[in-house]
């Protein structure tokens, strides 16, 4: 047996659970969350915001959801909650009794949600199967991405992220992986993103603009180290060894760079590389840098 497999799993029950011959079919593949994020507050408040946000949507038919896994594998919930928030008109009994029922009624419900969020299968994080399973993952993706569909003013807890693995059967026995997942979108990276994001279009939608741009900066740098004799006609190159961009947040921010602390003229990459970090840190000591830059 896989040892990671053994090694993921704190909770003897848990493990037993997995260890029964008919949870997983051979070459079948299932995710879970593992246990040790169980308790994770950031995904406790999660839960209770979209057991709350539920309920608060289903007042007026007198839904009460107490837990997300238990209260919505039948589709019952997550019927009324579509055609209160959609205006949809399923073609499905309110109540499925059965479990060949309640798969059923859980097709025509996840066809819904594909075909209103324009989802093609790949990009599923959900399953009939995995969301009849009462899996825990399975659903919050669900009603993330109905969340942010329907309600897309609504704020989620941001960050959410949780440890999962994921169990396979194989002719060997049971092989896990270990991952990350996040549940709701990380702050940090769509905000990286859209700045990235921005670059990439100018440089791909409006290349006519960088030389305009390219001359405007230029012009701000010679006019703060012009006081120090200095003159920049090429950013990509004179920039590189990190002595300019030094000597110009010294310019900046108005304090003298003791010519110690770098190398004014680097011999070296590694000592280039130096000066380029402690360009980077002045910066994030002042403020001014808020997300990552690859000093190489």
């Amino acid at each position: 047996m896989d040892p990671a497999f053994l090694n993921a799993f704190t909770q003897p029950s848990t493990l037993d659970q997995f260890l029964t011959e008919d949870v997983i079919a051979e070459g079948e593949k299932r995710k879970l969350i593992k246990p040790t994020s169980s308790n994770n507050p950031k995904l406790e408040e999660l839960k209770l915001f979209l057991t709350e946000w539920i309920n608060r949507t289903l007042k007026e038919e007198h839904i009460v959801v107490k837990s997300l896994e238990e209260d919505l594998y039948d589709g019952l919930v997550l019927h009324h909650l579509l055609e209160n928030l959609g205006s949809l008109k399923l073609d499905v009994d309110k109540i499925a009794l059965t479990e060949k029922k309640q798969r059923q009624k859980l097709t025509v419900i996840m066809e819904a949600v594909a075909k209103c969020l324009q989802l093609e299968e790949s990009q599923l994080k959900w399953s009939v199967e995995s969301v009849l399973a009462k899996d825990l993952l399975s659903t919050l993706h669900l009603l993330v991405a109905i969340v942010k569909h329907f309600e897309p003013s609504l704020a989620l807890p941001p960050n959410v992220q949780v440890e999962t693995i994921t169990i396979e059967t194989t002719s060997r026995g049971l092989k896990a992986s270990n991952a990350v997942e996040y549940i709701t979108e990380n702050k940090e990276k769509i905000e990286a993103q859209s700045r990235d994001d921005a670059f990439d279009e100018l440089f791909s939608c409006a290349p006519d603009k960088l030389d305009a741009i390219e001359k405007a900066v230029l012009q701000f740098v010679n006019q703060h180290v012009g006081k120090l004799g200095l003159n920049v006609k090429d950013i990509k190159s004179q920039f590189s060894d990190g002595v300019i961009l030094l000597l110009l947040i010294g310019q900046l921010e108005g304090y003298f760079l003791n010519l110690r602390n770098f190398f004014l003229t680097p011999a070296s990459t590694m000592e280039m590389l130096h000066n380029v970090n402690l360009a980077l840190d002045l910066l994030a000591d002042g403020g001014l840098l808020n997300f990552p830059v690859n000093s190489e």
